[in-house]
């Protein structure tokens, strides 16, 4: 029996927990405000607010309901657009998108104004427009609607150092009964769901991102367990110079690792590239991992990391390098009773630097046609290892081995990369498909190198300013 909370209605449901909370929402509660749209998690119409007691706080992030099994909703606060509504009036937020003209067709709002709710919820100092970077809108030009989220950015930052439900429910942004939420997320039962190792689980599942896009009716029934926010799958540590991830760690968790970011300063404008705000409170780095597509993107940010990989069973554990992980195309080094538990890397140190490039059809909420990232350590200004991987250029996730080993010991200059370009031509094996030809793709990947080592020269000469 699973139990959260739709609104302000407890519920306890024994559906089955791989239904989707829009089919959910929709079809067994009536609430049609949540619209279905895409159904891949990109469009936003479906948006949906999430809250769960984190360090004993509530903490709300926006996801997308046709993404979102109902196992992975139990002991939580789901928002609808209708649990933001007052009976008699529109909230600061309605009220914005309806005064600057930011609704025609007003299919895609509801999204927006969840999406919003959630960045008056947060206390994280992204601006507001950035909250809304999971929603489409095919009417309205846009415009209209950065002019509302401004205004609700207005209202917000008088909220300061007060706590975000004290202040929304006491300016009339949401209702009252948010106020008693973590009270009532308290009382719950069945809250974390343990871990159960079965030889006959079809599937693992932590955010179910891209599971969920192509398997979307056959997971309602899955034999699957649910491990999003298992307390032993969630944790970023650094022991000495390694830094160890649990493996149901979010790309939204990354963004807010004081670990991470201060390992690699450009990764808030890295991981922008990737996904949106809501896909990225969702999607698993190791989900990521076992998907195996070839270009996605955090597994080419982590193969230029040398990652490890700790794989178990429940009673048998092996540690693998995520580089060798893909045997060929969606073709694992993996038993199908193991999963991914920890994956660990040693930080890049001031000897060191990294870079990751993407190009994709959009700049964001896009898959990549190619994607890359290099890890260089140096001693002085020769390259003492060398790390470089690529997507969208290959059946896997690619490490290019030979292109690496021939950085080694070398000073670079603009003949080196042209040799660097070759090899890699060498290595690599694209082909034409909807996101480009194997000519183009070969072609992208050179410049993306190029662009390496002009982001790396750059960084170089401003730390020896």
């Amino acid at each position: 029996m699973l139990q959260f909370i739709l609104n302000d209605k407890t519920i306890a449901t024994d559906n089955p927990s791989g239904m989707t909370m829009l089919d959910f929402i929709r079809y067994h509660q009536h609430l049609m405000g949540t619209k279905i749209g895409c159904r891949e998690g990109d469009c936003g119409a479906c948006t949906v607010l999430v809250g769960e007691i984190v360090d004993d706080k509530l903490v709300y992030e926006s996801m997308t309901s046709c993404l979102l099994p109902i196992a992975n909703a139990n002991g939580k606060h789901i928002v609808t657009i209708e649990g933001i509504n007052f009976p008699d009036t529109l909230n600061p937020i309605q009220l914005a998108m309806a005064d600057e003209g930011a609704t025609q067709c007003g299919f895609c709002t509801p999204g927006f104004v969840v999406s919003l709710a959630g960045f008056c919820l947060s206390n994280k100092s992204e601006n507001a427009i950035a909250a809304v970077d999971g929603n489409i809108c095919r009417c309205t030009g846009y415009k209209s609607i950065e002019r509302a989220a401004n205004k609700i950015a207005a209202i917000v930052k008088e909220k300061k150092e007060a706590d975000a439900i004290s202040f929304v429910t006491k300016h009339k942004i949401l209702p009252e009964y948010f106020s008693e939420i973590k009270e009532r997320l308290m009382s719950l039962k069945n809250v974390a769901a343990p871990i159960h190792h079965s030889p006959l689980t079809t599937h693992l599942i932590a955010g179910g991102t891209d599971l969920y896009v192509q398997k979307q009716e056959e997971m309602v029934y899955a034999d699957s367990r649910y491990v999003f926010d298992h307390p032993e799958l969630n944790s970023i540590i650094k022991e000495g110079n390694k830094c160890i991830l649990g493996s149901s760690v979010t790309v939204s968790d990354l963004m807010a690792s004081p670990i991470f970011n201060e390992a690699f300063p450009l990764f808030q404008q890295y991981a922008k590239l990737i996904s949106s705000t809501p896909i990225r409170n969702m999607a698993t780095i190791a989900g990521n991992f076992i998907n195996a597509s070839p270009i996605g993107d955090f597994t080419i940010f982590f193969l230029a990391l040398d990652a490890q990989l700790i794989l178990s069973d429940g009673k048998i554990k092996r540690e693998l390098p995520l580089r060798k992980l893909y045997k060929g195309y969606k073709d694992l080094d993996k038993r199908k009773e193991e999963h991914i538990e920890q994956i660990w890397f040693e930080l890049p140190d001031k000897n060191s630097y990294f870079n990751f490039e993407k190009v994709s059809k959009r700049t964001h909420l896009d898959i990549a046609s190619v994607n890359t990232a290099i890890h260089l350590r140096m001693n002085g200004e020769a390259i003492k290892e060398a790390s470089l991987s690529a997507g969208g250029v290959g059946p896997v996730p690619m490490f290019l081995k030979k292109t690496s080993e021939f950085l080694i010991g070398k000073k670079v200059n603009d003949k080196i990369i042209e040799e660097i370009i070759t090899i890699m031509q060498s290595e690599i094996s694209p082909i034409s498909d909807a996101r480009g030809t194997a000519a183009y793709k070969t072609l992208l990947l050179g410049q993306l190198i190029k662009s390496h080592f002009i982001n790396i020269s750059k960084e170089s000469h401003e730390s020896h300013q």
